[in-house]
């Protein structure tokens, strides 16, 4: 079987109500959209019931709640290739799971502490770590893989949490060697840090989510939001010491059993663990304690760390006394209290702009330039050129859009200083209101998501409550506090004076978020990489973290909306997302070899973003424009605007206001372009 080439993907999320058969049913609407591959969330036999697929119990079937194999195999034929979930940090466990019911291959299998108890994923006790570094492991969970592998049923796969592996490289090279030809891997990158050189096609796109989120903050903005948040909520530390005081929360409490572990393999006491994981400026290194490989990047975040110096010579295996299945479980236990404190503890604890509060991202980056922009795609283009680009996914805390609204609250900061001044006095005379942080979490909220339902605005703010793990939490709930706050809530948003303020102003802000939405989409569809788009993201899309990321799509509705875009049918305002995708995938069809070849930037000033893809691709988006900015040194020739069907002639230095549409973009194609080229 030839595979097809690798224009886009579409992530769909399968559950008992929408398993093979539904996915097979909504193929035709995919390929007319312009998708090459299907991209699943796990499919293999889960506990019966579940709706996420992480809790596998048996890796050596697909699951029958989906649809069984015959389904499946039907799906792989349907007409769009396929790409796989798969999880091999973990399995569920209980009865369903054989490999957990005996206790042979229990031991086997599993990551147990011979003092009791066994790893796990994260905090969650019903998920237990397995040891793919065991041949028979590894061999016997991924035989199905394989199989669909081998018969092509399957193109590629993404690795969810190759950080808690013992050996996350190893893996990826057994995968491989088994003729797995595309791996993606759910690798959380800080700032910074660049992937490992490992046999990935790339990661699943956080960095670059994080990247084209920041392009669109002003950084003007950095003062007068951050009086602001220290005055509502009375917060005066910067992220950093939030984010280290959560983790070393986590640490000793959640993970107090993995911290016992690591005393017990050492001779480091409870403290000096707690601080060297809470201080690692990464999710964690890959020492390969079985061959003793150590690389810079290892020894520099150990060293950023600022551990206890006897502590840091074992993690680095200079010192040949120490145990190195320490150094193994330091380094799977890093990431989950990383994950834990920061992404859900701190990034609920700090509120100052909530658009920056994103997995792999740092609040504290409060902006991103463009130069740093095509930097990054740079080197994205040059190590991993199919490496995927999104700006949502099931994970994210909050969709693309919902971000890009909040990211526009810092071109408006002075008036939304003044505003939430106004919201919090009118609180208080509405009486009854919680702390001014759970207020400012509010106001964020309800900004990026206007109009919300209620029952979607109190299962968020619950949820926003309970990991911020202050007045309640999941293991310690105060639900007096949580009704408190969502009367509050529900007497805020009726109040006639609030309405009156804030509805204006929040549709201001919607529009300039759909225009910031617009250009980050263009960008992820266009810069160095693979387009991996959501489940109904081609439309406008407001949502907040899981389970609201994961609610039904009306799939009429964008067939409907297709269609009429297809037969030319001007497009309607809550369709300027499908034509835009559907433009570019066209575009990436027509021309594959721009898309795989050169990067080119172009100087267009510090509000500009533009490049060409090729040399007959060029793609310019003004992020903050002041309707001056030309484009130097413009690629000569005639040229297309595909979304407004505008020629331009840029043989002379265009205003870049002349270029882009009304919401700040242009896709340009080359008049005398060759096919295929």
């Amino acid at each position: 079987m030839t595979a097809a080439p690798l224009r886009a993907a579409y992530r769909l999320q399968l559950t008992p109500d929408f398993g093979f058969a539904a996915a097979r049913e909504i193929v035709p609407y995919l390929r007319d959209l312009g998708v090459s591959h299907l991209y699943l969330s796990p499919a293999l036999q889960a506990r019966r019931g579940s709706t996420h697929g992480y809790d596998v119990v048996d890796p050596t079937q697909l699951s029958d709640e989906l649809g069984g194999e015959e389904e499946f195999r039907a799906l792989a034929g349907a007409g769009l290739e396929l790409i796989l979930d798969i999880v091999p940090n973990h399995m569920g466990i209980g009865e369903e799971n054989r490999w957990w019911s005996d206790e042979v291959l229990r031991e086997r299998w599993f990551d147990l502490d011979p003092a009791g108890g066994y790893r796990r994923f994260f905090d969650i006790d019903d998920l237990a770590a397995i040891r793919q570094e065991h041949a028979e492991v590894f061999a016997t969970s991924h035989a199905k893989i394989f199989e669909l592998v081998g018969e092509g049923l399957i193109a590629g796969l993404r690795v969810d949490h190759p950080d808690g592996l013992a050996d996350p490289a190893g893996y990826l090279r057994r995968l491989a060697e088994g003729g797995v030809a595309r791996v993606w891997v759910e690798k959380i990158l800080h700032p910074g840090e660049r992937l490992r050189n490992w046999p990935v096609a790339g990661t699943v796109g956080y960095e670059f989510l994080c990247e084209v989120t920041a392009l669109f903050v002003d950084p003007a903005a950095r003062e007068a939001l951050s009086q602001l948040h220290s005055e509502v909520t009375g917060e005066t530390r910067d992220f950093a010491e939030i984010a280290l005081e959560s983790q070393l929360e986590q640490a000793r409490g959640a993970f107090a059993r993995e911290l016992a572990r690591l005393e017990r393999l050492g001779s480091f006491g409870a403290d000096v663990l707690a601080q060297a994981l809470a201080r690692l400026p990464v999710y964690r290194t890959y020492v390969e304690a079985a061959t003793g490989r150590v690389v810079a990047a290892d020894r520099e975040a150990v060293a950023a760390a600022a551990m206890d110096v006897g502590l840091a010579a074992a993690l680095l295996l200079e010192d040949p006394a120490i145990d190195r299945e320490l150094v193994t479980r330091f380094q799977q236990t890093s990431p989950a209290i990383a994950a834990k404190g920061v992404e859900d503890t701190a990034f609920y604890r700090y509120l100052r702009l909530l658009a920056l509060n994103e997995v792999g991202g740092d609040p504290d980056r409060f902006g991103l330039g463009v130069a740093d922009f095509h930097a990054a795609n740079v080197e994205r283009a040059a190590r991993f050129p199919e490496g995927l680009l999104c700006t949502q996914t099931h994970d994210t805390k909050r969709s693309g859009d919902t971000r890009a609204r909040i990211a526009a609250i810092s071109e408006l900061a002075g008036e939304w200083s003044e505003r939430v001044r106004d919201w919090i006095q009118i609180g208080e005379r509405i009486g009854g209101a919680p702390p001014g942080r759970v207020q400012y979490l509010l106001h964020q909220t309800l900004a990026g998501t206007w109009p919300i339902s209620g029952e979607r605005l109190d299962a968020y703010l619950v949820k926003a409550l309970r990991e911020a793990k202050q007045e309640t939490s999941w293991s310690a709930p105060d639900q007096r506090f949580e009704q408190a706050a969502l009367a509050f809530s529900h007497r805020l948003v009726s109040n006639q004076l609030f309405q009156a303020s804030f509805e204006p102003f929040a549709e201001r802000i919607a529009r300039r978020g759909e225009r910031s939405a617009l250009g980050q989409l263009l960008l992820a569809l266009t810069s160095p990489g693979v387009p991996a788009l959501y489940q109904g993201d081609e439309l406008w899309c407001y949502s907040l973290v899981d389970p609201d990321n994961r609610r039904a799509v009306d799939w009429a509705a964008r067939r409907r909306l297709l269609a009429e875009l297809r037969a030319g049918t001007p497009g309607a305002p809550r369709a300027r997302k499908l034509e835009l995708i559907v433009r570019a995938l066209e575009l990436r069809s027509r021309r594959p070899d721009c898309f795989s070849g050169a990067y080119t930037t172009l100087e267009a000033g510090d509000g500009v973003c533009a490049y060409l893809r090729g040399e007959d691709v060029l793609v310019v988006v003004a992020i903050r424009p002041t309707g001056e900015e030309e484009l130097s040194d413009p690629p000569p020739g005639a040229w297309r605007e595909l979304i407004s069907a505008a020629e331009h002639d840029l043989r002379r230095g265009p205003l870049v206001a002349s270029l882009v549409n009304g919401d700040g973009v242009a896709l340009l194609e080359r008049r005398d372009a060759r096919a295929g080229s």
